[in-house]
């Protein structure tokens, strides 16, 4: 199994940016109040022996962090939220398995205000505590379960052995660099959905308008989004949609919102993503059918060939990355 790499460990290879403020913020979330648990007597750092720990209190819980980095001077392009996908943080749009530039960069470049999100229990936002607040435990992924989800090789390939894993033909992933995406993904709690939601809602109020690029499960989300909150979406990019509006959702309300649905390659025969694409054809035709301005776009059709469900990680991110930013290009500040 052999492939060749580029790295860029850079911050990016453009011209340097003018950076007006760097930061990040906590947003949505509730205080929970757990009573009547036993202590947690808890072994501390630094050989200073166990702890007693009081359990009972108030916790804030359901809470997203954001980071923000918004560029100095006029700005004509509307800021940008990144939306992760299932199990995995907002690391991912931050720089590629490889070592490469991300897309945060790449849309800081092309000159938008660009938010990165760690949903809710993801990374820096924090988890709470199970059985006490989350009802069920998290999900975690296998490196097996990721090498299929995200079609690096066909069901069934995956082997402990690297040299012995099958890659699709002709991947743009990069395989050198499997072992970094695994690194990347986290604990995933199924029960969750409401709380993300409702942060990202928040987060919204408080961005003001802006345009939605969203992978995999954040899709599910930004639709949503752009369904109840129009007057604040600007435009929507879906990186392989896991999610979907409900049938009673109103589409007529998209009618102003410029949508662009993106899928790889090797997606027809896959269990999981074969169907799902087939719902976002659907999708993208009952949205149209509403008035609205919608597309679907096969990255092979357009010449950008070899991705896997992690197009902002492949070889050819850069490609994909101006394909997104030039359907941003007509979003407003």
């Amino acid at each position: 199994m052999t492939q060749m790499t580029h790295r860029d460990t850079a911050a990016g290879d453009g011209a340097p940016l003018r950076v007006r403020a760097l930061g990040s913020f906590h947003i949505g979330g509730e205080e929970v109040h757990l009573s009547g648990l036993a202590p947690d007597v808890l072994p501390i750092s630094g050989g200073i022996g166990s702890v007693s720990m009081d359990p009972n209190g108030a916790y804030e819980v359901g809470q997203m962090y954001v980071q923000f980095v918004r560029l100095a001077g006029e700005r004509d392009r509307a800021p940008v939220l990144l939306m992760h996908g299932g199990g995995m943080t907002g690391a991912m749009w931050e720089s590629t398995p490889d070592g490469r530039t991300g897309w945060q960069s790449r849309l800081l470049e092309a000159g938008h205000d660009v938010y990165v999100a760690d949903s809710v229990e993801r990374g820096r936002a924090s988890w709470a505590r199970y059985p006490d607040i989350y009802p069920a435990p998290p999900l975690f992924r296998s490196k097996k379960d990721i090498w299929e989800a995200f079609r690096i090789g066909p069901m069934g390939t995956y082997e402990a052995d690297p040299a012995a894993r099958t890659p699709y033909p002709a991947t743009a992933f990069p395989l050198d660099a499997f072992d970094q995406l695994a690194k990347q993904c986290v604990p995933r709690w199924t029960h969750t959905d409401a709380l993300a939601l409702a942060a990202y809602r928040r987060c919204l109020e408080r961005i003001g308008p802006c345009a939605l690029v969203a992978h995999s499960q954040g899709c599910a989300f930004a639709f949503a989004l752009a369904v109840e909150m129009p007057s604040l979406v600007e435009a929507v990019v879906a990186i392989e949609p896991g999610g979907f509006p409900g049938p009673d959702a109103d589409l007529a309300s998209l009618v102003d919102v410029p949508l662009a649905v993106l899928w790889g390659d090797n997606v027809e025969d896959h269990p999981f993503w074969g169907p799902t694409r087939l719902r976002s054809k659907d999708f993208v035709d009952a949205v149209t059918a509403a008035g609205g301005r919608a597309e679907l776009v096969d990255l092979p059709t357009v010449g950008i060939a070899g991705n896997s469900h992690l197009p902002m990680g492949d070889l050819n991110s850069d490609a994909v990355a101006a394909l997104v930013t030039g359907r941003l290009s007509g979003a407003p500040t």
